[in-house]
C-alpha cells in the first residue's frame, strides 16, 4: 500500500473522529468508547499494513 494512501486514511478516520467528537450529540462515556474503539483498530489496521503484525490475515478490514 502506499505511502499517500496509508497517510491519506489516517487523516479521514482523523476527521470522522473530530466530526463525531464536535457536532453529533452523544454521551461522553460513548465517546470515549468509540473514540478508544476506532484508535485501537486503526492501530491494529496500521501494524498490519507495516507487515509488523502478521498473525491476523484471515480477517478481512
Amino acid at each position: 500500500m502506499a505511502l499517500i494512501t496509508v497517510i491519506a486514511i489516517l487523516i479521514l478516520v482523523g476527521v470522522f473522529l473530530w466530526f463525531v467528537n464536535h457536532y453529533i450529540p452523544m454521551d461522553g462515556k460513548i465517546k470515549n468508547i468509540l473514540n478508544i474503539v476506532v484508535v485501537i483498530l486503526v492501530v491494529i489496521w496500521l501494524l498490519q499494513v507495516l507487515g509488523i503484525l502478521t498473525g491476523i490475515k484471515n480477517m478481512n478490514w
